[in-house]
């Protein structure tokens, strides 16, 4: 089980991020243990995208560079990867074609208009959403950074869970899907959730219950994405997983904006 654990925690940051973790281990019960595990790895994810921001704004740049700092790291821990899914992800659904020809769509290395546009909102909304928390202090900036980072995975955490298809035999998403139980799932729901709330409470009670619910409306978009996908494609792909988790991470930064 201690083997597992670690195997686990490998895949979990060796395939969610670009960090130096090998991973020496790929079968279905390590991407099990690697899913469940995916939060943590969105937990340091978040608080080194909080460090630039906050840096920048302590030493006198404005709330809009700080958010555009805080943006980029993300970015650059995944490659580029998750937003290259999302906007393969956008390309597919908005062909309009049926599953096997979306499929073929998505697979193309260049990105389509589709793509192409939702890309650029979605990277805009994340940087206004920012700007805005920024403006509100430092604190605010770096908290809103972290939820949006453990959200995002424990969106990938849902997104494996059993019922979940894949659309093709091969890839990360076939190698992912369905590996989590349903049960083990809600737990780690529940516990992110707390730890986004938790994150929030430098504002008291009203701020915690405020990130939580961030949280929450984070996974209700990528559900309804994640779902939406699995009606047009016959299950999830890779792209479909960094779709989920983009959306997550935006939805999160949103609703820390309202109210």
């Amino acid at each position: 089980m201690t083997s597992l654990n670690s195997h686990g925690l490998r895949f979990a940051f060796g395939t969610l991020t670009v960090l130096p973790v090998r991973v020496t281990r790929w079968d279905r019960d390590t991407a099990r243990a690697g899913m469940l595990r995916a939060p943590l790895a969105g937990l340091v994810v978040g608080l080194l995208a909080a460090v630039p921001g906050s840096l920048a704004l302590l030493a006198g740049a404005g709330p809009l560079l700080a958010a555009v700092a805080s943006a980029a790291v993300p970015a650059v821990l995944t490659r580029g990867l998750h937003l290259d899914g999302l906007a393969d992800t956008a390309d597919g659904l908005g062909s309009g074609r049926p599953a096997e020809d979306a499929l073929r769509i998505m697979k193309q290395s260049d990105i389509g208009p589709f793509g192409v546009i939702t890309l650029l909102l979605v990277l805009l909304a994340q940087v206004a959403a920012g700007d805005e928390l920024y403006g509100r202090g430092w604190e605010q900036g770096a908290a809103g950074a972290v939820v949006s980072g453990v959200a995002a995975r424990l969106a990938l955490t849902l997104a494996s869970r059993r019922g979940v298809p894949a659309a093709r035999p091969e890839g990360l998403g076939a190698a992912v899907a369905g590996t989590v139980p349903r049960l083990g799932a809600a737990l780690v729901a529940v516990v992110a959730v707390a730890a986004c709330g938790a994150a929030g409470a430098v504002s008291g009670v009203g701020g915690a219950v405020h990130h939580a619910l961030a949280a929450l409306l984070a996974l209700g978009a990528s559900e309804v994405l994640l779902r939406h996908c699995v009606r047009r494609f016959g299950g999830v792909t890779g792209d479909v997983f960094g779709a989920v988790e983009e959306t997550a991470a935006t939805a999160a930064l949103v609703g820390l904006v309202l109210g």
